[in-house]
């Protein structure tokens, strides 16, 4: 059964033309490691949304390669901002308005920054709204969905 996340979703994906597939599941597909083995794909092909939150309260959203870890040292520095931190869950939800482990990489109001390994892929999964869904997006799409900047984030 869809979510009334993954609606809004696909509702953005058409009202906005994205060239992106948004695909459901049963299982969950919260971590990388779940969602490759739902998704039977490479655990190489997929992206993570790290939510975090500017001292001077913006939303940022980096995105990076499922098996990277975001630098907060390098956001703030690509960002010249003071100070950067993880949103909690609440914060991801009324900020974003898609829960934490289905957080989309496009579709809400965010300063959207792209480590430049996610360019190299041709196609990458995201987080398709819900626990429970993906989206498959040439990278290319995403970085145009979100106007993202690509900057290096990883560690």
């Amino acid at each position: 059964m869809m979510s009334r996340y993954e609606d809004k979703l696909k509702w953005y994906i058409d009202e906005n033309n994205i060239k992106a597939e948004h695909l459901s599941f049963k299982q969950s597909c919260h971590s990388v490691e779940e969602a490759a083995l739902t998704a039977n794909a490479n655990s190489d092909d997929f992206v993570k949304n790290i939510c975090l939150i500017t001292s001077s309260d913006n939303l940022v959203v980096a995105i990076v390669k499922g098996e990277d870890r975001v630098s907060t040292t390098n956001v703030a520095k690509a960002l010249n901002s003071e100070k950067i931190r993880v949103a909690t869950p609440e914060e991801i939800l009324q900020r974003t308005g898609y829960p934490c482990g289905g957080t989309p990489s496009f579709g809400y109001p965010a300063m959207f920054l792209i480590d430049p390994r996610v360019m190299e892929k041709e196609m990458v999964y995201s987080g398709g709204g819900s626990e429970n869904s993906l989206i498959k997006i040439a990278a290319e799409e995403l970085q145009k969905a979100n106007n993202g900047r690509i900057v290096r984030i990883r560690k």
